[in-house]
Parts: structure tokens; sequence; C-alpha cells
């Protein structure tokens, strides 16, 4: 318990402290004129209300990641309240901040567009290729997780292809209509959801029967059953992503950048949604080990009921009972449904962008979306298994090139450029240890694996400390 209760003081210390920080480090400007306002199209640029905002960036950037990825990534041990805390608040929180005051800077610019100013043409022709597969990634693997889910709580004949298609069916009419129709309307009533579920179990936590079993006291080693093929670093920190950084967040960083009223309401909506975040994997490791009774336990209990959706439904279930279950079920389904169609309307918008397509006309949008549904559809035939282990190192590898782009940004810019460089660094070693490791990657040896990671982290920070961009850049003195 003690373990808990630090790391959720500590996570909501660091959104006023850190983000301050970082508000300054950036110097949010209250006076801009906002996209929302300037490029005004009443389709994708809208002025909107600020809660609404919120809760968009906080459903989109959400998914399954803080509650599938959190259980997951736990049984590594309590070196995962470690990762969720440090790792919200030192880059996740200021990869989507930064990546979306950025992108307010540059008329709601989309994230490829950003990344390719920073770092080149060849990036940016890269990164467009890059989002858009990752975007449609997340759009597959959520369609079929909620569809699976749904599927279990209804009758025989809705099964999973009924929900497959009802949820792709809504997904379209999400891409393309104007944003604050469908999503501005249907997303308050999932963030309750969502929102209530992360209260009713911290509620559990902290006032009810139940010990939560840190096992600090015996340190921070990997309590993996298999530890020797899934060593801590890097695994753990590929399996907990949207806990704790996710490249996925900077996409849809821009697009509240386009409904964002004012320059200083961006901390509360991008720094703020990412901590919402955190705290809610934190609260879901926590409740797993609670539930199950250990590390070892969790393990053992996931094999035999059904995986983390079994997990899932019986902590609900038996936490909250009956009615207060199925809010927070409805929480556990709508959260990739809000993840998964704005990725799909996201990639409209990363499309449009790169081809210099207007979006207030229907047919326009239709022109750009067509291709992107299909190709989504395609991909939803492909092993999930297999989706899920590309979604995951795709999404870190997106957050490396982001914070390498506003490493540079804030250079050129004459900012305080530290508060990315190490996160870049660290993330870089992350992913390319992982992909040359894991069996869906290389498969090579751990130690060498390791090393070339290292290097790769290294040489990126001396390519950077080399560049013109560095050499003229200056750190603000506050």
């Amino acid at each position: 318990m003690t373990l808990f209760l630090i790391a959720l003081a500590i996570l909501v210390g660091g959104y006023f402290i850190y983000g301050t920080l970082m508000e300054r480090v950036i110097g949010c400007d209250p006076r801009r004129e906002m996209p929302c306002y300037t490029k005004q199209d009443g389709v994708d640029y809208i002025p909107m209300a600020t809660w609404r905002v919120f809760l968009i960036q906080f459903l989109n950037i959400a998914g399954l990641g803080p509650i599938f990825g959190a259980i997951m990534g736990v049984m590594f041990g309590p070196a995962a309240f470690l990762w969720i805390v440090l790792g919200t608040i030192f880059a996740g929180a200021v990869h989507d901040f930064l990546s979306g005051v950025i992108s307010i800077s540059s008329d709601g610019a989309s994230l490829p567009e950003i990344v390719g100013e920073q770092l080149g043409v060849g990036v940016k022709q890269l990164m467009r290729g890059f989002s858009l597969l990752l975007m449609m990634l997340v759009g597959a693997v959520f369609v079929l997780t909620p569809a699976g889910l749904i599927a279990d709580m209804t009758p025989d004949w809705m099964n999973v292809n009924f929900w497959i298609g009802a949820i792709f069916l809504y997904y379209i009419l999400a891409t393309l209509l104007p944003i604050d129709k469908l999503i501005g309307n249907l997303y308050p009533v999932f963030g309750f959801a969502l929102l209530f579920m992360a209260a009713g179990i911290m509620g559990v936590l902290l006032f009810g029967d139940v010990t939560i079993p840190d096992g600090v006291s015996e340190g921070f080693y990997n309590r993996s059953a298999n530890a020797d093929s899934m060593p801590l670093f890097p695994m753990m920190f590929v399996s907990i992503a949207c806990g704790a950084i996710s490249g996925f967040h900077a996409t849809q960083s821009p697009m509240m950048a386009r409904c964002l009223k004012n320059e200083k309401l961006a901390r509360p909506v991008f720094y703020g949604a990412m901590v919402a975040e955190g705290i809610v994997a934190l609260i879901w490791a926590a409740a797993a080990i609670a539930f199950t009774g250990g590390y070892g336990e969790l393990g053992e209990y996931l094999a035999e009921n059904g995986g983390t959706g079994g997990l899932v439904h019986n902590i609900s279930i038996e936490w909250l009972g009956a009615f207060g279950g199925m809010l927070a079920i409805l929480g556990v389904v709508a959260a990739p449904i809000s993840t998964g169609d704005t990725a799909l309307r996201c990639a409209r918008l990363i499309a449009a962008d790169f081809m210099h397509c207007n979006q207030k006309s229907i047919v326009r949008r239709l022109a750009v979306s067509v291709p992107i549904f299909a190709v989504t559809f395609f991909i939803m035939q492909v092993n999930f298994d297999v989706l899920w282990r590309y979604f995951a190192w795709c999404n870190q590898t997106l957050a490396v090139f982001t914070l390498w782009a506003i490493t540079v940004y804030l250079a050129r810019n004459g900012k305080l450029y530290w508060v990315t460089l190490f996160p870049a660094m660290f993330m870089t070693c992350v992913c390319t240890t992982y992909i040359l490791f894991a069996p869906e990657g290389l498969g090579l040896d751990y130690m060498l694996s390791l090393g070339i990671g290292i290097a790769a982290a290294l040489l990126c920070a001396v390519t950077f400390a080399k560049s013109a961009y560095a050499i003229k850049g200056r750190i603000t003195e506050y």
C-alpha cells in the first residue's frame, strides 16, 4: 500500500511541479492566435469547451494500454510502479504536452509534418508512411479487442463478427463527421464510465479490505516467471507503453490542438491527460496484484482465467458489484473504441496534410478515407497476437522520433532541450534493444542487443550535439 500511495502522490505532484516547469520551457503564450479560429472549417478546426477537449484527448490516448498494459507490465515486479510514475512525469507527459504546443504554433500541423520540419525531408517522408501504418494498426487492433469483449456479454447471434462490423461502421462515421458531432457528444459518456471505473477500483484499494503486496523490501528484480526470455529491460518498457509513454499520443495531440481555445489550456489538456492515464495504469497495476495475491500469483491467474480480459471482468464485478461492475466494463470497452475511432480520423488528417487536400468537403474526406478503411480492413485479417506485438514496437519507435524532433526544436529555439534529450536517448536504447532481442525481431543475444541499444542512443546524442541546431541552441535561463 505504501508504494502505491507514494506513487500516486508523486504523479499528482508531478503535474503541478514538473508540468509547470515544462510550461515555462516551451513558453505558452495566452495571446497566441489559435488554429481553431484562424483555420476554422466546421470539421476538424472547431473551438470546443476545454473539458470536452480534455476528455477527448484522455480517451484518445487511453485505449486498453493503461489497463491491459499495466497488468501485463506489473508481472515484472515493483519496478513497474517506478516506470509508470517516472515515465509519465518525465517522458510521456512531456512528450504529449510539447508535441501539442508545437502543433499549435504550426497551425495544427500533424505529427509527421512537425517531425519532418525538425529532422529533414527524408525523415518526414518516412514518418508519413510510418505514422499512417501505426494509425491503421491501432484502428485494426482496437476493432478486434472491444469486439471480443462485447461478444462475451451479448447473445450468441451477436458474435465477434457482428461486433467487428458494428464497431468498424462507427469508426467510419467518426472519421468522416465533424469532430464536435459524434465524438464530441459520445466521449463525455465514455469518459464518465472510464473515470468511474478508475475511481471505484481506487476506492476499494484505499478503503476496502484488500492488501497490495508490493514486495519492495525484496528488491526491484524481475518477478516474471520466464525472466531469462523476458528481461525487465527492455520488455517491461514496451509492455507498459500507454501508461508511461506512447508515440501514438503525439499523433493525437495535434488533433486536439485544432480545437483548443487558448494555449494556456495546453498543460491541463495534454500534460494533464497523460498524468490521468498514468494514474489509471497505477490503479490497475495495484489492483491486479492485490486481487490475485502477488506477482507470481498474477501470472498463474491470467493463465487459468481467460487472460487480462478475464481478470478485468472479475475485478470489476467482485469489487464494484453488478451495477458498478457493468459501468466499469463499459469503461473498459469504451477505452479501445474511443482510441480506434480517433486513430483512423488521425490517419485521414495525416494523409490530407501531406496531400494538401482541404477536408471541408465530404467528398474530399471520402477520397482520403476510403483507401485507409480498405487497408485497415486488410490488416484486421492478420493474426491478432502478431498485430499487437508489432503495434507495441511501432508505438514506442514513434515516440523516439517525436522526442528527437522536440529536442531539436527546443535547441533551435534556444530552450532547455535536456528535458527531452535524456528521454529520447533512453527510448532509443529501449526500442533498439527490443527489436534486436525480441522473438518477433531479430532474436539476437541479449547482451549484444543491449550493447547495440546503448551504442545507438549514444550515437544519436553525439549526432545531435554536433549538429548545427544544437550548436546554435542556447539554454534559456530562469
